[in-house]
C-alpha cells in the first residue's frame, strides 16, 4: 500500500509539475520574444577576444600603478566583491575627485549599445582609453603620460608584444582599450533566467515568474528588453513626472542635453541594464535610490504613470532577482601583476 501511495504521490507531483510548465509555456513565449540569452563571451569581429589580449586586459583592469597618483585602477569603480561596481552613489577618482555619477557595473557591459550614463562612450574600449585622461577617473594630463608609466612598469612590454604581434610599438592608448575591452568582453554572468529563456520553466520560482509576468504587463519592457534587459536605448527619465521629485535628487543632472546641446535630450540618459541589479544598490545615475523596491516604485510612477502595489513591487524585484549571474571565476579573483621597480 505505501508503495502504491508513493507511486500515486510521485505521479501526482509530476503531473503538477506538467501542468505548471503548460500553464507557463505563453509566458516564457512572452520572454523569449522579449528577450534573449547572453552570450557565451561578448567578442566581435571588430573586436576580437583573444586569450592574450584578455590576459593583458585583466592585469590592466587591476592596476593602479597608471592612473596619476597611483591608487585608481579600473576594478575601484567596478569591484568584483560587489558585482563590479563600487557601492557609492558617485564614484571617487584619482586625488579623492568626485565622479559626477554612479558608476555602472562593468558585467556584461560591452552589450550596451553605448558606454556611459550620457552615451558619451562608444563602447567599453572608448570608455578604457578615455578614463585614462577623465579629471576624477585615472586623471592622467594626457595619453603618453599614461603610456610611459605602462611602459616602466616591468612585465607590461612583453605581454603587450604578445596581445599585438605584429606592432612593432604596441604600447599605446588604443591597444589599451582593446585589452582591457577583450578582458571585459570575458565578463559575462548567465543566471536563472537565462536557463528560463532556454527552455527551463523550473528556472524562475513561482513569485519570480509572477513577478515577470508583471514587469511585462506593467510595460517595463517597451525599454527594458533584449539581451541585456536594457541597455539598448535612450530615454528621458522622467517622462510623466520630474525624476527629482521622487528620487530626492539634490542635483539636477540634464543627462545628454550636456552633450548634444539638443533640448530634446534633456534628462535624457541610456536605459540602464537590469542584469545584477539586486546586487548593484545604490541606483540611478545619481545613486541617489539606496533600493531596489524603492527603484521599481518610481520608475513605475515617474516613466509609465503605475502606482505600483507593494505586493506588485514584491514580484517585480523577485524576477529582477532572478537576473543576478555567477560571477566569471577570473574576476572574482585579482590577478598578480607584473613586479616593477617603479614608483608611482
Amino acid at each position: 500500500m505505501k508503495k502504491h501511495k508513493a507511486k500515486f504521490f510521485m505521479g501526482a507531483v509530476l503531473l503538477s509539475a506538467s501542468l505548471s510548465a503548460i500553464a507557463a509555456e505563453p509566458l516564457m513565449q512572452q520572454a523569449q520574444e522579449l528577450f534573449k540569452p547572453l552570450p557565451a563571451d561578448m567578442g566581435t569581429q571588430e573586436f576580437p577576444i583573444t586569450p592574450e589580449k584578455v590576459a593583458l586586459g585583466r592585469a590592466l583592469f587591476f592596476d593602479p600603478r597608471p592612473s596619476l597618483d597611483g591608487t585608481v585602477s579600473c576594478s575601484r569603480c567596478h569591484m568584483p566583491a560587489l558585482y563590479g561596481t563600487d557601492g557609492l552613489p558617485k564614484a571617487i577618482g584619482v586625488k579623492s575627485r568626485d565622479n559626477p555619477r554612479n558608476s555602472p557595473t562593468v558585467l556584461n557591459a560591452a552589450l550596451e549599445f553605448v558606454a556611459h550614463w550620457r552615451g558619451d562612450r562608444k563602447n567599453v574600449e572608448d570608455q578604457a582609453v578615455r578614463a585614462l585622461i577623465g579629471p576624477p577617473s585615472f586623471g592622467q594630463p594626457d595619453l603618453a603620460a599614461a603610456m610611459k608609466k605602462i611602459e616602466a612598469i616591468d612585465g607590461y612590454p612583453a605581454m603587450f608584444k604578445k596581445a599585438f604581434p605584429n606592432e612593432q610599438n604596441p604600447i599605446n592608448a588604443e591597444n589599451w582599450g582593446k585589452a582591457i575591452g577583450a578582458y571585459e568582453r570575458t565578463l559575462v554572468t548567465p543566471s536563472p533566467f537565462d536557463a528560463y529563456l532556454k527552455g527551463n520553466a523550473r528556472a524562475l520560482p513561482t513569485l519570480a515568474a509572477a513577478g515577470l509576468k508583471r514587469f511585462i504587463s506593467t510595460g517595463c519592457t517597451a525599454c527594458h528588453n533584449g539581451v541585456g534587459v536594457g541597455g539598448g536605448m535612450y530615454q528621458k527619465f522622467g517622462l510623466l513626472e520630474d525624476y527629482w521629485k521622487q528620487t530626492g535628487s539634490t542635483k539636477i543632472d540634464e543627462g545628454r542635453f550636456d552633450v548634444t546641446k539638443d533640448p530634446a535630450d534633456k534628462y535624457v540618459f541610456k536605459v540602464a541594464s537590469l542584469r545584477n541589479v539586486a546586487m548593484t544598490p545604490p541606483y540611478f545615475h545619481d545613486g541617489s535610490v539606496a533600493t531596489l523596491p524603492e527603484a521599481v516604485r518610481i520608475m513605475a510612477q515617474v516613466q509609465l504613470g503605475t502606482t505600483l502595489a507593494a505586493g506588485e513591487i514584491e514580484e517585480i524585484v523577485a524576477f529582477l532577482n532572478s537576473l543576478t549571474g555567477t560571477l566569471p571565476k577570473d574576476f572574482a579573483t585579482a590577478p598578480v601583476l607584473p613586479a616593477s621597480s617603479f614608483k608611482p
